[in-house]
């Protein structure tokens, strides 16, 4: 288990009339942070510098960028602030205006961090975890039974597709999922119509 934020946040310094405009973002892979860097250049494409840094989980892939700051003064002290509060698959990019004041590398690498901190700070932090999604299909009559049931296991439900049957999709713990599977969750309930599963990461409730 390990924290992440879940929701995007942003928020502004000013530092000696250079501006510094911070977003975080939770991503769970690489291609999402290509999307999301080719996304703010795009809208900051005047800024001088937008210097990130990011941990994804999976492989354990960590990368900074000072993108054109001096050795160590932006992407590094992100990357310190995410280790220090112990985040993954996360991504915090901070674009800065320059102001025509320079700042010198003590003043950047504080600007760099105090951004950081302060977006991080508006941030909603959650555990993860690798679990399971799994989708099923149940009878209508069943459907009220489940959703008390789902519950009772802490199980989510995170999506209800209805047809001439009812396909559920749930997320939870693996433990928790396995426990489900092919088995009589009530008198008369056997989730035994299983259409498919994956390892996905999950929100776990404090």
């Amino acid at each position: 288990m390990f924290q992440t934020i879940k929701n995007e946040a942003c928020s502004e310094i000013t530092e000696k009339k250079s501006k510094f405009i911070c977003h975080a973002y939770h991503v769970e892979s690489v291609e999402e942070i290509d999307a999301i860097l080719r996304k703010l250049r795009k809208e900051y494409h005047d800024a001088r510098h937008n210097c990130y840094a990011y941990k994804i989980i999976k492989d354990n892939i960590v990368k900074s960028s000072d993108d054109g700051e001096p050795s160590g003064t932006a992407g590094a002290p992100i990357l310190t602030i995410l280790d220090g509060r112990n985040l993954s698959n996360i991504l915090v990019v901070v674009t800065r205006y320059f102001g025509g004041i320079l700042l010198g590398t003590g003043g950047l690498v504080r600007a760099y961090s105090l951004a950081t901190t302060q977006t991080l700070e508006n941030s909603i932090i959650v555990n993860q975890d690798l679990g399971i999604e799994c989708k099923f299909v149940i009878d209508y009559k069943d459907l009220s039974e489940v959703q008390y049931q789902m519950k009772n296991r802490n199980i989510i439900i995170t999506d209800i597709l209805y047809g001439e049957k009812i396909q559920i999709t749930v997320e939870g713990k693996t433990e928790d999922i396995k426990k489900i599977m092919n088995e009589k969750i009530s008198d008369r309930i056997v989730l035994d119509n299983i259409i498919s599963q994956k390892e996905k990461y999950i929100y776990i409730e404090n």
